[in-house]
Parts: structure tokens; C-alpha cells; sequence
């Protein structure tokens, strides 16, 4: 399947962030950059205002499965998985299937859900701990733009080099001067966000063949 930009994720039941209450300081951002507490179940200036599985993954589970023919012997592979809510998801969908998770918070890690906690990992995106084509999808949602810009490429090549089929990243990216304003008033985390047409560079540079598209404040 060629290299596509592709929004699988439009089933959620919620496609855009909610707005947040008050202006995030920078006090709140230093917090959030910690992935900690704060960041998935504390004030919802510092993140999410509270990180609590409801199932909205499940129909994002059945798309990743019906548009990759995931079999049920596949293995996928989550990186910046949290709590494991879309893995969890994924399982319950494919029993059989290897499931992994990496995420760089141990808090999200610690307090991931039972079903899935054994196959997560702490790591940073910049460096898998699997060998080359260990996966059938790899995917990388909202995650890979917490990086500089050299970390973030080299996560990209990281993706491209476990996955022995397919993967699918989501980014933070702009079209237009006040998509990006709205961007940069929304933020907590991101370290690289860029114009559609430069990420598209970036993933063309890197060797990046998967599948991929954007979070863009609208």
C-alpha cells in the first residue's frame, strides 16, 4: 500500500481538542513537558484534566484493523501509549494479535490498564528497544512532534526501521498563519509543529513510507 496522508482517526467521537479554560502559563507547560500527573489527570492547563478510559478508541481499533487486514496473529506496536486505552482496544479486538507499547512517562506507564500494563515499556521514540521489521503496524499518534526537530527525524527512522509493513503517525501541523497562531495558543508539549508541506518533506528525507496526517486546530 503506497504512502498516503490519511485521517483514520475520524471515528473518535470528538475529532477536536477542547478548548481549555484560562491561558496556559509557562509554569504549566514546564509541568506538562514532565508528562506526569499533572499532565494526564491534573488541572486541564497542564494537560488533559484527567486521562479516563471510555471506549472512544474502540471504533479507531476496528479501522486501524479492517484498513491494515490486521490477522489475528499480528503485532502492533503503540509508541507514546499512555495508559494503553487504543492497545486495550486493539486486544480485545485481536486476542491473539502481540501487542507493545512504549511511552517516555512512567506515571502514564504505572498507571496503565491491567490488561495491557505487561506489554508496555518507558522508552523515548528516538530509540526502539525491538529489532529491525518487528511489527506489523507501528503506530505514533500525537507523539513523535515532542521532539526536536533531529530527535523527531530520527524517531521517523526508528518507526520506518521495526516495521515490517505498515505504520501511522499523527502530528501537530498548520496550513495557514492563524492555524498556526491557534497552535501555538493551544501547545503544552509539542517541540516540532511545521507546515503540512514541510513535514511531508521531513517524512520524504527520513525514508519514511508510512501512512500519516495531522492535528490541525481548525
Amino acid at each position: 500500500m503506497a504512502v498516503a496522508e490519511l485521517n483514520l482517526l475520524d471515528s473518535l467521537p470528538q475529532t477536536k481538542r477542547q478548548p481549555r479554560q484560562g491561558v496556559a502559563t509557562q509554569e504549566d507547560r514546564d509541568l506538562a513537558s514532565r508528562f506526569g500527573q499533572e499532565y494526564f489527570d491534573g488541572p486541564r492547563t497542564q494537560g488533559y484534566g484527567g486521562y479516563i478510559y471510555d471506549g472512544r478508541w474502540k471504533p479507531v481499533a476496528r479501522r486501524f484493523k479492517e484498513h491494515y487486514g490486521l490477522g489475528e496473529s499480528a503485532s502492533i506496536l503503540d509508541i507514546g501509549c499512555a495508559k494503553g486505552f487504543l492497545l486495550h482496544d486493539l486486544k480485545e479486538l485481536l486476542p491473539r494479535a502481540t501487542v507493545a507499547g512504549l511511552d517516555i512517562s512512567e506515571y502514564a506507564i504505572h498507571n496503565a490498564m491491567e490488561s495491557v500494563r505487561s506489554f508496555l515499556r518507558i522508552g523515548n521514540a528516538k530509540e526502539l528497544p525491538w529489532p529491525d521489521r518487528s511489527f506489523d503496524l507501528v503506530l505514533a499518534i500525537n507523539t513523535i512532534h515532542n521532539l526536536e526537530l533531529p530527535e523527531c527525524r530520527q524517531a521517523l527512522r526508528e518507526i520506518q526501521r521495526v516495521s515490517r509493513k505498515q505504520a501511522y503517525v499523527v502530528v501537530d501541523a498548520y496550513r495557514t498563519e492563524e492555524q498556526r497562531q491557534r497552535l501555538l495558543d493551544w501547545i503544552l508539549t509539542a517541540k516540532t509543529f511545521m507546515r503540512v508541506d514541510e513535514w511531508e518533506r521531513v517524512f520524504r528525507e527520513v525514508g519514511y513510507t508510512g501512512d500519516y496526517y495531522w492535528f490541525i486546530l481548525e
